[in-house]
C-alpha cells in the first residue's frame, strides 16, 4: 500500500510513542522518526528535498535526500538552494511591512498613491493587496483583465496582487523590490543563500529542478527560466533551508516588525479571516497546536514553512520537485514532521476492507455550504470524494465508515442516523479540529463520459490567440496539471478555493 505513503513511520513512530504521547522526543529520537519519513517519501535515485527542524535554537534533523543533478548523479545537501516559490509571499509581505514601520507605507494606502495609472487603484487598499481581498485576478487564472470580485468583498489567492506589493515596495523605497529585501532583510539576519532567482551569484548553486513524469524526472517544461523569474515578488526568490529557519526565528520572535504590524501579519482579517490567511502566512494548526505557514509550487519546485508559536518549532521543507505524491508533499510532510516534534505524531494508516455494497451506500452529494459540495461516489471498488471544482480522490477505509485522503492526514466519517440511514458526513482537515459537517441532500451522482481515442485526437491542432500560437496538446496537459496542483495547495481546510503557490 506503498500509495498511501504512510507505512514509512513504524519504526520512528513506535520509538517517539515511548518518549510517552505529548512529551517531545529528544533530537536522537526524533532524528530517527525524520530518517524514516525522509527515506519512504523520497528515493535516493530521483529529485527529493532538503529538511531542517528545529526546536528554539536546537536542531532536531537536518538532513537531505535524493538527486540535486540526475543525469550528474549529484546527490542534494541540506545547505542546497532550491527555488522557494510562493513561501517568497512572506518576504515580500515583510519587506511591506518594514516600510510601514517606517512611515513611508500605510496599509490602508491606495494603490494609485504608488502607481498611478493602475486601473482601479484608487479603491484598492495595500492590505487588500497582502490579504488576497483586491478582487484582481490571478494571473495564473486570466482569460481577461475582469476583477474576480470588488476591493474588500471576497477572497481569491492572487499571485497578481503579490507582484503589485513588489511594485510598491519599489515605488515607497525607490529599489528594486528583491534588492530592498536584501538590504532590509537578508543582510541583517545573515542570509547569505537568499537572494532573487534571476541573479547568476545566487542562482549558481542552486540545484536542478524536475517534474515527475510517471516516475522518471524530466526537465520542467510549463515555464522558460525567464517566465519563471515573472513571479517577481510572489515568488521568484531562491534560499536554503537554514535561512529559511533563520528566517522564522527573526520574524515570529519580534526581531523584524514592530509587535502591533507583526500582530496585523499573523491575523487574518476580513473576507481574508474565513480563509485564514494573513499577509503572506496562512494561519492553521497541528495537532491542535496554532501554527503558521505557506506553501509554494513553481516549474521544478515545491517548498513548505511552517511555525509553531508556542512550542518554538521550525520546519522548512524544500523539493527541486514540483509534482510529488499528496503524502510527500512538502506541505505534508512538514505538518508530520511538526507533529512528530511536537511529541504528537499522527498514527500510521492501517487500511480495512469494506464491502463495495457497504460503499454504494454512502455515494451522493453532501452540501458543505451554499457554494461547494462533496461527491461520494464508488470507482472500481473504491470510495473517491470529489469536491466542487476540486479533482477526484480515493479514499481508503480505516473503519467501515471512516476514510482517509491520498495524503494521509485528512479524513472524513460517514453519519447515520437513529435507523441507519446515511444522513451526512464530518470531514476533517489535515486531520484537525472538529471537523466539518456536510449534509446528504442528493442520492444522484455525476457519471463521468471517457470519449474515446480518436475524439480526443481531434483536438489536437493550432488555435490562435491574439498575440499568441500555442498548441492544444501540449497546452491542456500543462494547464490540468498545474490546475490540480493548485486546487491540492489550495487551503488547510481543503473547503475553500485553491491557488497556485
Amino acid at each position: 500500500m506503498r500509495r498511501i505513503g504512510l507505512t514509512l513511520v513504524l519504526t520512528g513512530l513506535l520509538t517517539l510513542q515511548a518518549a510517552t504521547a505529548a512529551t517531545p522526543p529528544s533530537p536522537a529520537e526524533f532524528a530517527g522518526y525524520a530518517e524514516t519519513l525522509l527515506a519512504d517519501a523520497y528515493r535516493a535515485d530521483v529529485p527529493g528535498g532538503a529538511v531542517l527542524v528545529m526546536r528554539g535554537d536546537e536542531v532536531l534533523y537536518r538532513g537531505a535526500r535524493g538527486q540535486a543533478d540526475v543525469a550528474a548523479d549529484v546527490p542534494l545537501k541540506p545547505g542546497d538552494r532550491f527555488r522557494i516559490a510562493s513561501v517568497t509571499k512572506q518576504f515580500s509581505a515583510a519587506g511591506l511591512l518594514t516600510l510601514v514601520d517606517a512611515g513611508k507605507v500605510s496599509l490602508d494606502d491606495p494603490l494609485s498613491k504608488y502607481l498611478p495609472t493602475y486601473p482601479g487603484g484608487a479603491r484598492i487598499t495595500i492590505e487588500q493587496l497582502l490579504n488576497h481581498t483586491s478582487g484582481i485576478k490571478d494571473y495564473y487564472d486570466s482569460k481577461n483583465d475582469t476583477p474576480d470580485f470588488a476591493p474588500g468583498e471576497g477572497w481569491r489567492y492572487s499571485n497578481s496582487g503579490y507582484v503589485l506589493v513588489g511594485a510598491v515596495i519599489e515605488a515607497a523605497s525607490g529599489q528594486r523590490w528583491y534588492r530592498y529585501l536584501d538590504q532590509a532583510l537578508f543582510k541583517p539576519l545573515g542570509m547569505n543563500d537568499t537572494g532573487y532567482a534571476a541573479d547568476h551569484a545566487v542562482v549558481v548553486h542552486q540545484v536542478k529542478g524536475y517534474t515527475m513524469n510517471r516516475g522518471a524526472p524530466a526537465p520542467p517544461r510549463l515555464f522558460s527560466m525567464t517566465q519563471a523569474h515573472q513571479a517577481h515578488a510572489a515568488g521568484a526568490l531562491v534560499s536554503t533551508v537554514d535561512d529559511l529557519a533563520r528566517w522564522n526565528r527573526a520574524l515570529h520572535e519580534g526581531d523584524l516588525l514592530k509587535p502591533a504590524t507583526y500582530a496585523r501579519m499573523i491575523s487574518p482579517a476580513g473576507q481574508a479571516k474565513a480563509y485564514d490567511y494573513g499577509y503572506g502566512i496562512w494561519t492553521s494548526a497541528v495537532r491542535g497546536a496554532p501554527a503558521l505557514q505557506h506553501s509554494g509550487v513553481i516549474a521544478g519546485f515545491s517548498s513548505h514553512l511552517l511555525y509553531v508559536p508556542g512550542a518554538d518549532v521550525t520546519v522548512a521543507v524544500l523539493l527541486n520537485n514540483e509534482t510529488p505524491s499528496p503524502a510527500h508533499e512538502p506541505s505534508t510532510v512538514a505538518r508530520r514532521l511538526a507533529a512528530a516534534a511536537l511529541g504528537d505524531p499522527y498514527p500510521p494508516v492501517k487500511p480495512v476492507h469494506v464491502d463495495v455494497a457497504v460503499l454504494k451506500q454512502y455515494e451522493g452529494v453532501y452540501r458543505v455550504d451554499r457554494d461547494a459540495t462533496r461527491t461520494l461516489r464508488v470507482v472500481d471498488g473504491t470510495l473517491t470524494a470529489k469536491r466542487t471544482g476540486g479533482m477526484r480522490s480515493e479514499l481508503t477505509a480505516i473503519t467501515a465508515d471512516t476514510f482517509v485522503y491520498p495524503e494521509g492526514l485528512s479524513r472524513l466519517q460517514v453519519m447515520r442516523d437513529a435507523m441507519g440511514r446515511v444522513t451526512a458526513m464530518r470531514f476533517w482537515p489535515e486531520g484537525e479540529g472538529e471537523g466539518v459537517v456536510a449534509p446528504l441532500t442528493d442520492l444522484a451522482v455525476p457519471v463521468d463520459i471517457t470519449l474515446p481515442r480518436d475524439a480526443l485526437g481531434r483536438l489536437v491542432g493550432k488555435y490562435w490567440a491574439p498575440a499568441l500560437l500555442i498548441s492544444a496538446a501540449i497546452a491542456m496537459f500543462y494547464a490540468a496539471k498545474l490546475w490540480r496542483r493548485r486546487k491540492r495547495l489550495s487551503s488547510k481546510s481543503a473547503l475553500t478555493q485553491g491557488a497556485r503557490g
